[in-house]
């Protein structure tokens, strides 16, 4: 929660995401959370922050979950 209200404070306080692994996260942006055991990813529009995925970071999943949830938003 601590690193929710930090991101809340300041938009620009995580780490920007690229293409890694063939996975597209471009202007996307991560958080650390519970001593980096944790990913949030999120991205930045204006007043508006959208967190799209939380979860572990183990075996990237956390930025595949995200993908898929660009991929669905873009979609519909």
């Amino acid at each position: 929660m601590k690193q929710l209200v930090k991101l809340e404070q300041n938009p620009k306080y995580g780490a920007p995401l690229g293409n890694k692994a063939g996975i597209n996260l471009e202007g996307y942006f991560k958080l650390y959370a519970v001593r980096k055991q944790i990913r949030i990813v999120y991205h930045e529009s204006g007043q508006t922050i959208k967190i799209i995925a939380i979860d572990k970071r183990e075996d990237m999943e956390v930025y595949r979950i995200a993908l898929k949830r660009i991929l669905l938003m873009k979609s519909t």
